[in-house]
């Protein structure tokens, strides 16, 4: 069946009093970009609801596109016919001929924003249910929770029917949350802490840190192709790579074995911090689980934490690792994350790190290394790419050619 237009209904923005608009408007916003390759799609948002007019595009193409949006709770693939009764009545009997296979239930329910349309809300779905029933005699009708609810919405421009409401990502859309680091290694745990964030509303830009030739091309390919699919729920996401090699060769040159992990890792909230601060950003978000490793123990977060005043929002804290795999495997980020392609945190990985690292013995080490030197270098060192979800498309015709 071809549709002209999808209707979509909020959810949570339902909630924002004097600040819907601007919730909507950002909502509008990351669906025009979501659907940049549809040049025909004519997006108008209202109050209420959001209808995309499709001008002849590909339904098919958008739906999945469109599911991945977050701030949309569910949506309507709907038609729209003259507001004539008899012309209503000829669709609602051709939608039901598609989609009914003799067992469903079935319920009609109409909506009249057009006050002046000849019938009634109540008297609508009468006419509706009667015509359903003239075509298939033996149909049940069922007013609670019907296998098929077929919905028309008489508004000033037509008549919309629809008869599936497909479910949508929820949440809020990303950017009216703000904007936030995300530090992403080419793991499982950090796709999943920047898909929740993104839900919240939070807009990311993904910072990877890269040590080649001790990491690589692959390594810093998977963290692109991993941010890749977190890309479709806002359209793009800067990747940010930071070179590290010479920071963790001076770590490992001048700190005991024990607090390689340590240090290593406030060297790289201190990055992101200055980062941050450079890309005008709100957070900085990880992906780290309680007790996971160790630099994931209380103690080692404390430790870590102390370069920085920064909010450290952490989605995945206080989730196992068997529910983080299954989010993984939601947002198709798992099957990438188990590639072998290890990161400078493993390559740089001490046989026996500090569980419960002490801060003075912290100070004492880092007096060993040129901090400002060295961050000043990497700093200067940085290069950003836009990833799109096209990025991951590439990166799989890339590895077919291979």
């Amino acid at each position: 069946m071809k549709y002209t237009e999808i209707m979509v209904r909020y959810g949570e923005l339902s909630t924002k009093g004097k600040n819907r608009n601007v919730f909507i408007t950002r909502l509008a916003s990351n669906v025009k970009k979501a659907l940049i390759d549809f040049p025909h799609v004519r997006v108008h948002a209202y109050r209420d609801r959001m209808h995309l007019i499709l001008n002849g595009e590909d339904s098919d193409i958008i739906i999945p596109k469109l599911q991945k949006v977050f701030g949309i709770q569910n949506f309507s693939p709907s038609i729209r016919v003259e507001k004539d009764v008899e012309i209503i009545k000829a669709m609602a009997q051709e939608m039901m001929r598609e989609v009914y296979t003799g067992k469903e239930t079935f319920k009609i329910t109409a909506k009249r924003s057009d006050h002046d349309f000849v019938q009634t809300s109540g008297e609508l779905n009468l006419t509706l249910g009667n015509a359903i029933i003239d075509i298939f005699p033996d149909i049940k009708a069922q007013m609670k929770q019907p296998d098929i609810n077929l919905r028309v919405e008489i508004r000033r421009d037509g008549a919309y029917l629809s008869h599936e409401t497909i479910q949508g990502a929820g949440g809020l859309p990303v950017g009216t949350g703000g904007k936030g680091m995300l530090m992403l290694s080419g793991g499982i745990d950090s796709p999943v802490a920047g898909y929740f964030a993104m839900k919240r509303g939070v807009e990311i830009e993904a910072v990877h840190f890269a040590s080649p030739p001790y990491t690589s091309e692959q390594a810093l390919q998977k963290a692109k192709d991993l941010t890749a699919k977190l890309a479709p729920y806002v359209g793009s996401i800067q990747f940010i790579e930071v070179p590290f090699t010479e920071i963790q060769e001076e770590i490992k040159r001048c700190v005991p074995q024990g607090y390689w992990m340590t240090i290593t890792r406030r060297m790289m909230l201190r990055l992101t911090d200055a980062i941050r601060e450079l890309r005008k950003g709100l957070i900085i978000l990880n992906g780290e689980s309680l007790g996971q490793v160790a630099s994931q123990t209380l103690q080692s977060m404390v430790a870590i934490n102390e370069v920085s005043n920064t909010p450290i929002i952490r989605p995945v804290a206080t989730m196992d690792k068997l529910e983080i795999i299954e989010v993984a495997q939601q947002i198709d980020t798992f099957e990438l994350a188990i590639q072998p392609f290890e990161d400078c945190c493993t390559i740089f990985a001490p046989p026996q790190p500090k569980t419960r690292p002490r801060l003075d013995k912290v100070h004492h080490y880092e007096e060993r290394l040129d901090i400002e030197g060295m961050m000043e270098r990497a700093l200067a060192g940085l290069k950003m790419d836009e990833i799109t979800p096209e990025s991951d498309q590439q990166a799989d015709e890339f590895a077919d050619f291979l």
